[in-house]
């Protein structure tokens, strides 16, 4: 079996002697290549290569956001980058997930909810003896995708999008990022609280719709889930949309109203309830949807999997299932 493993030199919680011990567990059981992603979107580049000179398996050792890229590139690979293949000696995308290279993945990121949803080990060693017992045993996932589309672009998500205030917190956090600061639960909580402050909380901005769905206007926050939980507080995993699977289409819990009367029992309940949706007459929530839109009047924040993506007017959000096999 031909594997390629993604490394991210700078993910959060791994140094290199553990990657030497990772990398070398990972050698003795694949024919593996070893390649370091050096810059944003180096990890779809790299993926897309993977996949187009044939390898069986792409394995990721990092965050959220190198797992978000190297999905993009396996499902929609890009031209650019001093080894991406073009576009015209590029395999078509393969309609199923049989068709492409399995993923494995490795979790060394503050948060690796996309991991964790997959039921690993949130420690990197442990993990990787969870990967390659699958390996031995041949165990193989196949789960659904999220795809956001605006303005002619599209890219696939693995567990959340979100548009309004907790992208705007992401948007901050990232910020701190880029001045040498590391992306703690701690700093987000920190942030998310300071930000609220600065938040408008009398102008919502965005209305969602879709087939066969009621239309909501006045929306300042969506959060939009290909799996539940949606992140996690160190240990502790928040629950927006409980019901949220990657064998479901997409959910949705947005917020009318941002005041503390009304986000303070939200906040309590989504971590502390583990299966009951959140309740209130200013919640507008979908489940196992296939496709909605929202637009807004003004741009908005965007992310996902955590990733800000600059501000937006319009995103639709599909479900992909079935899109990608991943072994674990």
């Amino acid at each position: 079996m031909r594997a390629m493993l993604l490394v991210n030199p700078k993910a959060t919680t791994t140094n290199s002697r553990t990657r030497d011990v990772l990398i070398r567990a990972l050698g003795a059981a694949v024919e593996l290549t070893v390649e370091e992603t050096g810059y944003r979107g180096h990890a779809a580049t790299l993926a897309a290569t993977a996949r187009a000179k044939g390898y069986d398996v792409v394995a990721v050792l990092g965050g959220d956001g190198t797992i978000n890229e190297t999905v993009n590139g396996l499902l929609n690979p890009v031209n650019g980058g001093p080894t991406a293949p073009a576009a015209a000696d590029l395999p078509p995308v393969p309609a199923t997930a049989a068709g492409r290279p399995s993923l494995i993945v490795i979790p060394g990121g503050s948060a690796n909810v996309f991991a964790r949803g997959l039921g690993l080990p949130n420690d990197p060693v442990e993990a990787t003896g969870a990967v390659l017992e699958a390996l031995r045993e041949g165990r193989r996932r196949t789960v659904g995708l999220g795809q956001a589309l605006w303005s002619g672009e599209s890219r696939y998500f693995t567990f959340c999008a979100g548009m309004g205030y907790d992208a705007e917190v992401i948007r901050a956090v990232e910020g701190l990022r880029g001045a040498g600061r590391r992306a703690t639960p701690s700093r987000y909580v920190n942030t998310a609280l300071r930000h609220y402050l600065l938040t408008d909380k009398r102008h919502p901005a965005m209305t969602l719709t879709g087939r066969g769905i009621p239309k909501a206007e006045g929306v300042f926050m969506a959060i939009i889930t290909n799996t539940s939980p949606w992140t996690y507080v160190g240990t502790r995993p928040v629950r927006p949309t409980p019901w949220a699977s990657f064998d479901t289409g997409l959910d949705l819990l947005g917020l009318q109203r941002m005041g503390p009367l009304a986000l303070l029992p939200v906040i309590r309940h989504i971590l502390t309830e583990s299966e009951a949706l959140p309740s209130g007459r200013h919640l507008v929530q979908l489940h196992d949807e296939q496709e909605f839109t929202l637009t807004a009047s003004r741009p908005v924040a965007f992310e996902l999997d955590g990733d800000y993506l600059g501000e937006r007017e319009s995103v639709t959000f599909r479900s992909i299932p079935d899109a990608l096999q991943v072994l674990v």
